[in-house]
């Protein structure tokens, strides 16, 4: 059996829904990702595209890609993120906090060179990204 959570955006305006299970979580501690989520870290939960549907108020939904690595979907009527799809990865990006219902359980943080807010949690922390992904690989101390 497929599970499903359901999640919207600030006003409800847009509803989504992902099934099954994510390819991973984490954080990120990204420039872009804070200014983005408004806050010192982002909290990612990462789905095949397939997995996301939106399921009312795409006609409200407005995209931004401030680079090609990333484009930001978010509600015209309240500004409340929904997704980030990520074209290099083939992956989309739903913030956790979207999705209440799946228990965010993250592996990861990426970009820890960045971060403004350190994190002793005993999970692993790159300087950018894991190597199978594109990035150095490259392994930062707590």
């Amino acid at each position: 059996m497929t599970t499903t959570h359901k999640g919207t955006c600030f006003c409800g305006s847009v509803e989504i829904e992902v099934s099954g299970t994510p390819e991973g979580m984490g954080y990120c501690h990204c420039a872009s990702c804070r200014a983005w989520s408004a806050g010192p870290v982002n909290a990612f939960t990462l789905w095949q595209p397939g997995d996301v549907r939106v399921t009312k108020g795409a006609g409200v939904l407005d995209r931004f890609a401030k680079t090609p690595n990333s484009e930001r979907q978010f509600c015209t009527k309240c500004g409340g993120h929904v997704m980030i799809t990520h074209p290099g990865l083939g992956l989309t990006d739903v913030p956790a906090a979207v999705v209440p219902s799946l228990a965010f359980e993250p592996g990861v943080h990426v970009n820890y060179a960045e971060t403004v807010l350190p994190m002793r949690d005993g999970l692993p922390k790159f300087r950018d990204f894991p190597a199978e992904i594109g990035g150095s690989g490259e392994h930062m101390p707590e």
